[in-house]
């Protein structure tokens, strides 16, 4: 069966290493601050299964679905992913977010997440465990313009999160 453009192999593959690991925490990372639901879903493979918090989901329409209601609550959304470590096909992170709902009150949002992928690099399986803390605005750490963190911005040891 012939590939897609969708199903193009996706680098780093794994096994990982140090390096490969933390190029692919990276990508994701930019992918989610793109904050473009499509665009993040086609890192999943098609029959993708998810653990959100308490929400099950599977394959990457149910992805979209899941983004685009996300996006629509978490206003001016700003991540940082940390590798926290790796192994063989799987990698574990630890994340933290900002955003603010409509009515203007911010939030810092902590997790978890494990991820499994196949042998062309697209992830099988997210599992993500979140936390939301409510912060005053004073509080906030991400001050970069909406999109991809700039490369000099501390990352979230270097912000003691």
């Amino acid at each position: 069966m012939a590939m897609t453009s969708l199903e193009r192999p996706r680098p780093p593959f794994p096994p990982f290493n140090a390096e490969t690991a933390a190029q692919k925490v990276r990508l994701a990372e930019d992918a989610w601050n793109t904050r473009e639901p499509e665009r993040v879903s086609l890192a999943y493979t098609r029959d993708s299964l998810w653990r959100n918090r308490s929400e099950f989901l599977s394959g990457r329409e149910a992805i979209v679905q899941f983004l685009t209601r996300k996006w629509n609550k978490e206003l001016d959304y700003r991540l940082i992913k940390e590798l926290w470590t790796f192994n063989g096909n799987r990698i574990a992170v630890r994340f933290a977010y900002e955003w603010h709902d409509d009515s203007g009150h911010w939030f810092r949002s902590y997790g978890n997440e494990n991820w499994e992928f196949n042998e062309t690099g697209f992830m099988q399986r997210r599992i993500a465990s979140i936390n939301d803390l409510p912060i005053n605005e004073n509080e906030r750490k991400y001050h970069w313009p909406l999109g991809r963190r700039p490369d000099e911005h501390p990352g979230l040891s270097e912000l003691g999160l």
